[in-house]
């Protein structure tokens, strides 16, 4: 295919590389640098036609709080978060129903050993089926730390946390709308762990951790509050 492609004039092959690269071509290169300097990983495409009955995922789902130290791939990453929040239809509806479907919710990864994907903070972006590089480094002992010391955190390759803007649902539904987005969570954690079991994953939903120290270490935008904090891994049990 390379030699085919090099016969192309100057113009032409410049015009076809750009058009491999914004439609996701499996030989282009996947992340890349905006012009304001943000670095982002656009994902694998997620597998909408699983293998795994809904009703074995129901079954088979426990909280699991110790793992194995076995890496995660970053088509597992990809297709947990497309679970919990990715789009699923036309005009942005996404997995998880919510209230005028406003989605109050975003998600973050805190990646400390999953192949292909560095270390670090990142929020994900369902639009574009993208990760956007939030701060670098392992971050999953200070989280565990902020989560009152629950090793599921640190032990864990990966932990998802979901986080909400109340003004998102408040504007229209008024004080009810923080119970919307309270449901949302619910709806796209269950999501995620569901997901987990139908590729041979576990994880544990964890809700006691200090606000203020995980918002400082996920540098979550001003109004936001962390809901959720999802470990992913092999379980130690299997």
């Amino acid at each position: 295919m390379l030699n085919a492609l090099l016969k192309f004039p100057a113009p032409h092959f410049a015009a076809l590389l750009s058009f491999l690269l914004i439609s996701g071509c499996p030989s282009a290169v996947r992340g890349g640098t905006s012009g304001g300097g943000i670095k982002f990983i656009r994902l694998p495409a997620p597998d909408i036609e699983g293998a795994v009955p809904l009703e074995t995922t129901l079954q088979k789902r426990r909280s699991v709080r110790s793992f194995q130290n076995v890496s995660l791939s970053l088509q597992a990453v990809s297709q947990l978060l497309w679970a919990a929040q990715g789009l699923s239809g036309r005009h942005g509806l996404r997995t998880a129903p919510s209230a005028g479907a406003l989605y109050p919710l975003d998600m973050y990864v805190a990646a400390g050993n999953v192949d292909g994907l560095a270390t670090g903070i990142y929020r994900y972006d369902p639009a574009d089926h993208a990760l956007v590089l939030i701060k670098a480094g392992n971050h999953l002992d200070v989280l565990s730390r902020a989560a009152l010391g629950q090793a599921a955190i640190s032990l864990a390759p990966v932990s998802f946390v979901i986080t909400g803007k109340e003004r998102r649902t408040t504007g229209k539904y008024g004080a009810r709308g923080v119970r919307y987005m309270l449901m949302e969570s619910g709806h796209a954690a269950q999501n995620l762990c569901l997901q987990a079991v139908a590729l041979g994953l576990d994880s544990v939903t964890i809700g006691a951790f200090s606000d203020r120290e995980t918002a400082a270490i996920l540098a979550v935008e001003k109004g936001a509050t962390p809901l959720y904090i999802i470990p992913v891994g092999k379980g130690a049990r299997n």
